[in-house]
Protein backbone atom coordinates (compact mmCIF):
# COMPACT_ATOMS: atom_id res chain seq x y z
CA UNK A 1 0.00 0.00 0.00
CA UNK A 2 1.52 3.52 -1.00
CA UNK A 3 1.89 6.22 2.00
CA UNK A 4 -0.60 8.20 0.90
CA UNK A 5 -3.59 5.73 0.52
CA UNK A 6 -2.56 4.83 4.02
CA UNK A 7 -2.82 8.15 5.39
CA UNK A 8 -6.22 8.86 3.72
CA UNK A 9 -7.17 5.64 5.13
CA UNK A 10 -5.60 6.54 9.07
CA UNK A 11 -7.39 10.03 8.61
CA UNK A 12 -10.62 8.44 7.48
CA UNK A 13 -10.52 5.75 10.48
CA UNK A 14 -9.95 8.46 12.92
CA UNK A 15 -12.74 11.22 11.76
CA UNK A 16 -14.69 8.05 12.28
CA UNK A 17 -14.01 7.30 15.76
CA UNK A 18 -13.54 11.06 16.74
CA UNK A 19 -17.19 11.33 15.69
CA UNK A 20 -18.92 7.98 17.26
CA UNK A 21 -19.60 9.34 20.69
CA UNK A 22 -21.47 12.36 19.02
CA UNK A 23 -23.62 10.17 17.16
CA UNK A 24 -24.57 7.52 21.15
CA UNK A 25 -25.17 10.87 22.28
CA UNK A 26 -28.67 12.42 22.00
CA UNK A 27 -30.33 15.85 22.90
CA UNK A 28 -32.68 16.42 25.40
CA UNK A 29 -35.14 17.86 22.26
CA UNK A 30 -34.93 14.45 20.40
CA UNK A 31 -36.45 12.35 23.45
CA UNK A 32 -38.56 14.54 25.61
CA UNK A 33 -41.38 17.20 25.35
CA UNK A 34 -40.81 20.35 27.45
CA UNK A 35 -44.57 20.71 27.16
CA UNK A 36 -45.22 17.90 28.66
CA UNK A 37 -44.29 18.03 32.03
CA UNK A 38 -45.86 15.43 34.19
CA UNK A 39 -45.90 14.65 38.02
CA UNK A 40 -45.87 11.13 39.14
CA UNK A 41 -45.75 9.74 42.34
CA UNK A 42 -45.06 5.67 42.75
CA UNK A 43 -42.79 3.21 44.47
CA UNK A 44 -39.22 2.80 43.37
CA UNK A 45 -38.43 -0.52 41.66
CA UNK A 46 -35.15 0.08 40.53
CA UNK A 47 -32.08 2.49 40.69
CA UNK A 48 -29.12 2.32 37.94
CA UNK A 49 -26.59 4.64 39.33
CA UNK A 50 -24.21 4.45 36.18
CA UNK A 51 -22.80 7.04 33.59
CA UNK A 52 -23.61 8.43 31.02
CA UNK A 53 -27.14 8.72 33.05
CA UNK A 54 -28.86 7.77 36.44
CA UNK A 55 -32.17 5.88 35.65
CA UNK A 56 -34.17 4.42 38.06
CA UNK A 57 -38.07 2.61 37.54
CA UNK A 58 -41.20 3.16 39.79
CA UNK A 59 -44.61 1.74 39.55
CA UNK A 60 -47.10 4.57 39.50
CA UNK A 61 -50.89 4.07 40.12
CA UNK A 62 -53.35 5.82 38.10
CA UNK A 63 -57.03 6.62 38.95
CA UNK A 64 -58.37 3.01 38.45
CA UNK A 65 -55.31 1.10 40.60
CA UNK A 66 -53.63 0.18 37.19
CA UNK A 67 -49.86 0.27 37.31
CA UNK A 68 -47.59 1.56 35.02
CA UNK A 69 -44.29 0.80 35.10
CA UNK A 70 -42.20 4.13 34.11
CA UNK A 71 -38.78 4.41 33.53
CA UNK A 72 -36.97 7.84 34.82
CA UNK A 73 -33.91 9.51 33.86
CA UNK A 74 -31.47 11.58 35.12
CA UNK A 75 -28.30 13.49 34.27
CA UNK A 76 -25.02 11.89 35.40
CA UNK A 77 -23.57 10.16 38.41
CA UNK A 78 -20.97 13.95 38.82
CA UNK A 79 -24.03 15.89 38.51
CA UNK A 80 -26.13 14.64 40.96
CA UNK A 81 -23.43 13.95 43.75
CA UNK A 82 -22.57 18.49 42.92
CA UNK A 83 -26.58 18.70 43.56
CA UNK A 84 -26.45 17.09 46.91
CA UNK A 85 -27.46 13.32 45.76
CA UNK A 86 -25.69 10.05 46.91
CA UNK A 87 -26.01 6.45 45.22
CA UNK A 88 -28.07 5.82 48.07
CA UNK A 89 -31.01 8.54 48.25
CA UNK A 90 -33.38 6.28 46.28
CA UNK A 91 -34.28 3.39 48.16
CA UNK A 92 -36.36 0.64 46.15
CA UNK A 93 -39.28 0.39 47.78
CA UNK A 94 -40.06 3.67 49.26
CA UNK A 95 -42.73 6.13 47.60
CA UNK A 96 -41.50 9.31 45.62
CA UNK A 97 -42.65 11.76 44.22
CA UNK A 98 -41.31 13.36 40.35
CA UNK A 99 -41.80 16.20 38.47
CA UNK A 100 -40.67 15.49 34.81
CA UNK A 101 -40.54 15.92 31.12
CA UNK A 102 -42.34 13.03 29.45
CA UNK A 103 -41.21 11.57 26.22
CA UNK A 104 -42.02 12.83 22.60
CA UNK A 105 -43.40 9.22 21.75
CA UNK A 106 -45.93 8.86 24.70
CA UNK A 107 -44.20 6.15 26.54
CA UNK A 108 -43.41 5.57 30.08
CA UNK A 109 -40.01 7.26 29.89
CA UNK A 110 -39.10 10.72 31.45
CA UNK A 111 -36.58 13.15 32.49
CA UNK A 112 -36.49 13.95 35.72
CA UNK A 113 -35.76 17.79 37.27
CA UNK A 114 -36.78 17.26 40.81
CA UNK A 115 -37.48 14.46 43.20
CA UNK A 116 -39.50 14.76 46.34
CA UNK A 117 -38.92 12.16 48.69
CA UNK A 118 -40.93 10.25 50.72
CA UNK A 119 -39.38 12.36 54.08
CA UNK A 120 -40.83 15.31 51.99
CA UNK A 121 -37.15 16.62 50.94
CA UNK A 122 -37.45 18.29 47.52
CA UNK A 123 -33.95 17.09 45.92
CA UNK A 124 -33.54 18.45 42.76
CA UNK A 125 -32.07 16.41 39.61
CA UNK A 126 -32.12 18.92 36.38
CA UNK A 127 -32.77 22.57 36.29
CA UNK A 128 -32.83 24.82 38.82
CA UNK A 129 -36.17 24.31 40.85
CA UNK A 130 -36.93 27.99 40.19
CA UNK A 131 -36.82 27.08 36.48
CA UNK A 132 -39.07 24.90 36.45
CA UNK A 133 -42.44 24.54 33.97
CA UNK A 134 -45.16 26.93 34.90
CA UNK A 135 -47.87 25.25 35.92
Amino acid sequence: MNVRLLSILTVGLNLVMATAPLAAHHSFAMEYDEKKPVTLTGTVTKVEWSNPHVRFFMDVKDANEKVTAWELTLPSTLQLLRRGWTRNLLVVGETATVDAFGARDGSSLANVWLVTLSNGRKVPAGMPVDQGPAR
